[in-house]
């Protein structure tokens, strides 16, 4: 058989695998189809999700979970692929799901390298070339197709470019932000970047006492006194500040102010007057203790002596017995709202994903392809698209790779039709 056409995938992390396998998929063999990849070996990214178990999709997904100028541009990709289609396909090359607590889905062998090998066996089954330690210098546009060219001066010609570069989280996994580079170049707006689902920096000079603690509790951005955003769940104070799945969803929140705070709720489940009543109690119950054990079974302990000298308490060593009413409700004001200036995120290499990218609205969200040049396609993180912890980012990357691909092959097929027609 004679393939007289090219598609030419950048990247070959999640998005840029599952596009090129659905374009072959779609043109049953009939077109070339070549993975150029920056690093020495595909998907290396995926090897690091989920702790190393690799959370490759979410049963929640929908476009409630996700930011952007315009997240509802995900609604046709994920009906195109949608969880179920992720799951059926991951079967077929032999990866068994489960399911877990907010509805993650991880292999059953509990291995990343389990998705990443299953992509990569269906990659070489499927006869998709794939160029390693390519590293796209420039997308020429010609008069049919376009040409690739590398720092190495290689060059690859296509009909067709699916651009899944990724955006600048985790550079040392394969993403660098020259995806963003080359498609400025082509004439398409970039929203400003920022690492998301990363750490957040604290100033404040209690984090040395606090590292390596682990709490569960509601913490939320406020800015000008407000709360704008909120998660809850486990919190691990670190010694630049914290860490956590609930501190990862805020994340994109933080930059752009420059006098957001983060807002710690210890107490959850209790409002503040219960929280008062009940430092009242354990003030009269033991008061033959000092203020250096008063937090003994209500809260950890380091944390609630951080507490007590935030609320005007000099010295541990103050009996209980002397705690009065404006002592107690200082203390309980700060078990419920503890306010810690924020100095900024952890950066680029600790972020599992970039807030911000290629401005969607450029393009056809049915088929992924550029509204201002044709046979230009993107997918996964370059775009200004990126989801909640727990899968979402993955299934985003499955199902806009999955559109691009076909969509891609497609339009080839279209192409060739006419041609023949006339």
């Amino acid at each position: 058989m004679i393939k007289i056409s090219t598609i030419v995938v950048l990247g070959g992390g999640a998005s840029g695998m599952i596009a090129a396998v659905a374009a072959a998929y779609a043109s049953e063999g009939r077109i070339n189809i070549t993975i150029c990849e920056r690093m020495a070996r595909l998907g290396r990214k995926i090897l690091a999700t989920g702790n190393g178990r690799c959370n490759f999709t979410n049963v929640n997904a929908s476009p409630d979970h996700y930011f952007g100028a315009d997240p509802y541009f995900i609604k046709a990709a994920l009906g195109e692929f949608d969880v179920g289609s992720t799951l059926e396909f991951f079967r077929g090359l032999g990866v068994i799901p489960k399911e877990e607590g907010d509805g993650k889905v991880y292999p059953y062998s509990d291995q990343a390298s389990a998705v990443l090998d299953a992509l990569r066996f269906e990659i070489e089954r499927l006869n998709i070339n794939v160029r390693t330690g390519f590293d796209v210098k420039d997308i020429e546009v010609r008069k049919r197709g376009f040409r690739i060219v590398s720092y190495k001066n290689e060059a690859v010609c296509a009909d067709r470019v699916v651009v899944a570069c990724g955006g600048c989280a985790s550079p040392n996994l394969g993403s660098n932000g020259s995806g963003f580079k080359l498609m400025e170049k082509l004439g398409h707006r970039i929203s400003d970047l920022s690492p998301a689902l990363v750490q957040i920096r604290l100033k404040a000079d209690f984090l040395k006492a606090l590292s390596g603690i682990k709490v569960k509790g509601k913490v939320g951005i406020s800015v000008n006194g407000r709360i704008s955003h909120e998660e809850e769940g486990e919190i691990l104070f670190t010694d630049y500040g914290i860490s956590g799945p609930p501190v990862f969803q805020l994340s994109a929140f933080v930059p752009g102010h420059k006098n957001a705070y983060i807002d710690i709720d210890f107490m959850p489940d209790y409002e503040i007057n219960d929280v008062c009543k009940l430092l009242k109690q354990r003030a009269a119950k033991l008061k033959h203790l000092s203020m250096e054990n008063f937090f003994n079974g209500l809260l950890n302990k380091r944390v609630g002596n951080v507490i007590a000298k935030c609320s005007g308490i000099g010295k541990l060593s103050l009996p209980v017995s002397e705690l009065n009413d404006d002592f107690i409700g200082i203390i309980a004001q700060n078990i419920k709202s503890f306010k810690v200036k924020t100095d900024g995120l952890n950066g680029w290499n600790n972020a599992q994903v970039t807030a911000g990218g290629v401005l969607t609205r450029q393009f056809n969200e049915n088929t992924m392809e550029s509204e201002r040049l044709r046979g230009l396609y993107c997918c996964g993180e370059i775009f200004d698209i990126h989801g909640e912890c727990g899968g979402y980012n993955l299934q985003w990357a499955w199902s806009s790779g999955y559109t691009a691909g076909k969509y891609a092959a497609q339009s080839i097929a279209q192409s060739l039709s006419t041609i023949e027609d006339g």
